[in-house]
């Protein structure tokens, strides 16, 4: 092989994972790499064990599976709970879309789940700034969508007296913006090509960007609801791209008299097509929508979901089906509660017991009931609803 074939195949195999770009190398991604490029620890079963013990509830899937995966400093958050010291939630959404697909609610079911579990308060923050900068929307279409948007993260069913939901465009300021240039102040612009990879091309708007998606980490940029508890620890659900805002959140935080975030990191959720494709808005088949029908959703997942199974029928019973890259599995992985049936899924579908179109059935049943109660739940959103998750007010049941 040619030199230049080499490394043009070595860069091709090369996983990128940003919070504008993530692409798999070619074996999917790699979460163990990850990991230590990062610079994150690994979620084991004892801190996943600890969670049902201070909680009083079984953990979530998503946690008990393994989907999140890694964090940051979790275990002193679980450890300020055990001595009945507070925190709160921060978690967000960049709203690009009119509808979000399966893999935007990821993060939102979970830290439902985690604001029930420990009754703690919530910020969600509503980036429509940064879809400004990095989309070719107008600042009135970003505003637009990014209400659209809070309606479904509210039909998530999240509460109303422990959440405050927030766009930029229309919160930025005061305290906030003092945290800003705080954050600003102590990352220097090659520190900030370090992390994120601006180019030389990239507008000033992007580089500027970063310090506000860091300072909600900092209870001090909410006046509004935690008035001298400057040193309230906060938690961040996220998906694992986003984790160098938090990096560079968390190297500044000491320095500016904050406390570190910490983390508590998934895996990401794959497209239809499989781990090595990326969902994407301008291919409606790469994902399951909120919005999508009950025809639709039997359609992208019969004729796009990517299958572990044999070419045919007598070779599949042979051989069974490789788990590691169907995509019916994976999904069922994330929605199907049932442990049990799980388990018995898999070994039937791996044991050439079970066909795809099977498995891929289960799968269509199950999406299709997720997405329904999603749609029900949407519908009830009103505007006036909206506006009560964004009213700047103290919040009426902030702990406990």
């Amino acid at each position: 092989m040619a030199a230049a074939d080499a490394v043009k195949e070595k860069e091709e195999q090369e996983q990128v994972v940003s919070p504008w770009e993530v692409s798999a190398g070619k074996g999917g991604i790699d979460y163990d790499k990850l990991v230590d490029q990062f610079g994150c620890q690994r979620l084991d079963a004892a801190i996943v064990d600890r969670v049902a013990r201070l909680t009083g509830r079984p953990p979530h899937v998503f946690l008990r599976r393994g989907l999140f995966f890694a964090h940051r400093d979790f275990n002193e958050i679980l450890e300020l709970y055990e001595k009945r010291e507070k925190f709160y939630l921060y978690t967000g959404r960049g709203p690009s879309s009119e509808a979000l697909h399966l893999g935007h609610l990821i993060p939102f079911m979970f830290t439902k789940y985690l604001q029930e579990a420990f009754k703690v308060p919530l910020v969600i923050q509503l980036t429509d700034d940064e879809k400004f900068y990095w989309k070719n929307l107008t600042v009135e279409e970003s505003k637009r969508l990014a209400r659209e948007n809070a309606k479904d993260i509210i039909a998530c069913g999240f509460d109303v007296d422990r959440t405050f939901i927030f766009t930029d465009f229309g919160y930025v300021g005061g305290a906030f913006y003092e945290n800003m240039a705080k954050v600003a102040r102590c990352v220097t612009y090659n520190k900030a090509v370090g992390i994120f990879g601006f180019s030389p091309e990239d507008h000033i708007g992007k580089c500027s960007f970063p310090p506000v998606q860091a300072v909600p980490s900092f209870p001090s940029s909410f006046p509004h609801l935690f008035a001298g508890k400057d040193q309230l620890r906060c938690l961040i659900p996220c998906a694992i791209d986003q984790d160098p805002y938090f990096r560079m959140t968390r190297d500044v935080a000491p320095r500016i008299g904050y406390q570190k975030p910490s983390l508590i990191e998934s895996r990401f959720f794959p497209a239809l097509q499989g781990e090595n494709t990326k969902m994407s808005a301008s291919d409606a088949n790469s994902a399951i929508y909120v919005t999508d029908s009950v025809k639709e959703i039997k359609t992208k997942v019969n004729k796009y979901a990517f299958s572990g199974g044999q070419d045919s029928i007598e070779l599949h019973r042979k051989l069974g089906a490789n788990l590691d890259v169907d995509v019916p599995i994976k999904y069922l992985n994330f929605f199907l509660e049932d442990d049990d049936e799980l388990e018995h899924i898999k070994k039937e579908y791996k044991e050439g017991r079970m066909l795809t179109g099977e498995v891929k059935q289960r799968l269509i049943a199950v999406l299709s009931e997720l997405v329904a109660r999603h749609q029900r739940a949407r519908a009830q959103v009103t505007d006036e609803m909206v506006d009560a998750f964004m009213a700047v007010r103290p919040l009426p049941k902030m702990f406990g």
